[in-house]
């Protein structure tokens, strides 16, 4: 969901896990030329065809084929003993707003978040943002929040194994649940 806390939650991720990477989906936006335009002057950009998808998935494979060459470069700094084991393993965060109605990540994905919020703090929070370019008058209940809710029916009737996290709960509460989450997924490794 738009401005649900994806972005925030992957970068506290980021800083607490050992040699973890972030690939955001917001870098992959088409230039606003490229977006379309509908009958009611919206642009499009809560769509799939509004961003380079084929780019994404190639800088995740890239990624996973080295990911030691990435951006990477600290050593393990982590709060938490149980990782001093994991030095070998490398962690990609991606975050976005369409990742699970794309096809070709589907087969990617070691574990699935998906953000919710209800209608009313969703718009709340999206009116106290900035974007280029702006949200034109209606923006949200005409196009935003209709394809949230289309892509969301679209996710709960053909994926699985996501884990739904609650938007509204504090930042510190959804870190816990998958900072916790990943260690788990860590010692699994290490077994």
């Amino acid at each position: 969901v738009t401005n649900g806390g994806k972005t925030t939650l992957a970068e506290k991720l980021k800083k607490m896990l050992p040699k973890c990477d972030i690939i955001s989906q917001d870098d992959f936006f088409k230039p606003e030329s490229e977006v379309e335009t509908d009958e009611r002057g919206f642009k499009l950009y809560d769509v799939l065809d509004a961003l380079y998808m084929d780019e994404l998935v190639q800088s995740i494979r890239n990624w996973m084929k080295s990911p030691s060459s990435s951006d990477v470069s600290r050593e393990l700094q982590s709060p938490c003993d149980s990782l001093k084991n994991t030095e070998d393993v490398y962690i990609l965060i991606v975050e976005g707003f369409l990742l699970y109605n794309y096809k070709p990540l589907n087969e990617l994905w070691n574990k699935r978040y998906f953000l919710t919020l209800p209608y009313e703090e969703c718009k709340r929070r999206r009116s106290t943002r900035v974007y280029q370019p702006a949200d034109t008058p209606d923006y949200f209940d005409g196009h935003v929040w209709p394809m949230y809710l289309k892509y969301k029916n679209e996710l709960e009737e053909n994926a699985s194994n996501i884990v739904y996290l609650d938007g509204t709960k504090s930042q510190e509460e959804l870190l816990t649940i998958v900072y916790s989450d990943i260690i788990q997924e860590l010692k699994k490794l290490m077994e």
